[in-house]
């Protein structure tokens, strides 16, 4: 590694808040702190990124190019060249590699592969080049799996980089219900609470969100489900209109985005993780859950597999079956959450899925 010099690409790491960003985030920490501790000048160039968020990695160290793709495509071959690894946080970036290859075909590029935007065809340059030149660090064995099926690729070219809880998630030393969100929400002691945190959007209907409030029909009418995250219009007005159609006004929350400091609470506040999804790639909402002693339900045709550790952290049902996914709610929902349970999912989270775990990995896979 002390030669080493890596050129890392993103999409956006500090003005999105999605899975992918988050992922970029704990790259960059990585990035900053190998350059702390080996005086290395590894860089971070953003496409579509201002500023960088100084906890994560220096200015020194980042530059941000607004959307400018020909400043970022000239400052990628003036720094690319003098890099040993360029290492792309998405797909989408493939081409400023496939052009350095072009000038320096013996540099070692890898892509971190994520999920939806990896699973489908390809235009055939970027599947030759994904098979001839590149190495793919999938987040999850099932998007390894569709990489393989889908590309072609052989095997001993992907290797698994589960994801991780961000450096600076605030790990809860208990696990009290906040009484302020029970305030904010007039929840009654008694009140059980579902809890979905994820982006609602028009493009992306695979959440699994439409299933759980049709599941709540079939549950006592003391459950009720908080949905968080940014919603587009169109997705809003659509989900409004379903929680209208199915008159469960009354038991669904739409709180709208989540700032960071209110996302372990909202953990806290549930008795119960659910996101059905269809199309996750790993689930960095999973982790987050155990890592605040929740429990989760996941859809069992995804990438959440890896994110539950096979099960240990919560179960897996068809995400397209809502009579199994009310049942597996009510299963858990009759089942006292102990303090000692959510100690235990805790331990067994922050065993796999905590950010020195996570860059223990990364520095294994890099020095191989």
């Amino acid at each position: 590694m002390k030669n080493e010099k890596i050129l890392f690409l993103s999409l956006h790491s500090f003005s999105l808040t999605g899975g992918i960003e988050k992922v970029c985030r704990c790259v960059s920490k990585i990035l900053s702190d190998l350059n702390t501790l080996s005086k290395n000048n590894h860089q971070l160039l953003s496409l579509y990124d201002d500023q960088p968020d100084s906890k994560y990695i220096d200015a020194k160290s980042f530059k941000g190019f607004n959307g400018k793709r020909l400043a970022f495509l000239f400052n990628t071959i003036r720094i690319g060249l003098n890099a040993n690894t360029i290492l792309l946080s998405h797909i989408n970036l493939l081409l400023f590699a496939w052009i350095l290859n072009k000038i320096q075909p013996k540099k070692r590029i890898i892509l971190i592969a994520h999920g939806i935007e990896i699973w489908t065809e390809l235009p055939k340059w970027k599947t030759r080049f994904l098979q001839k030149s590149t190495e793919v660090w999938a987040v999850s064995e099932y998007t390894a799996r569709q990489i393989q099926k889908i590309h072609h690729l052989v095997p001993a070219k992907i290797k698994i980089l589960n994801n991780s809880l961000d450096p600076f998630f605030s790990i809860p030393a208990g696990f009290s219900k906040p009484g302020m969100l029970s305030q904010r929400y007039q929840l009654s002691s008694s009140t059980k609470v579902l809890f979905t945190l994820t982006r609602l959007s028009s493009q992306e209907q695979y959440k699994g969100y439409d299933q759980v409030i049709l599941a709540l029909k079939n549950l006592p009418e003391d459950v009720i489900y908080i949905l968080a995250g940014k919603a587009d219009e169109k997705e809003e007005a659509r989900v409004l209109s379903l929680i209208a159609a199915h008159k469960l006004v009354h038991r669904v929350i739409l709180t709208g985005f989540l700032a960071e400091d209110e996302v372990q609470k909202h953990f806290l506040l549930a008795d119960l993780f659910v996101m059905p999804s269809k199309g996750e790639g790993f689930g960095i909402a999973f982790i987050e859950a155990a890592a605040c002693g929740l429990a989760s339900i996941a859809g069992n045709a995804d990438g959440s597999r890896d994110a539950l550790l096979n099960g240990k952290l919560g179960d897996f049902v068809d995400p397209n079956n809502v009579e199994e996914l009310s049942k597996a709610i009510a299963k858990h929902l009759a089942l006292p959450k102990s303090a000692a349970d959510a100690l235990h999912l805790q331990k067994l989270c922050l065993n796999a899925f905590s950010f020195e775990q996570y860059k223990t990995n990364f520095l294994n896979l890099l020095s191989n």
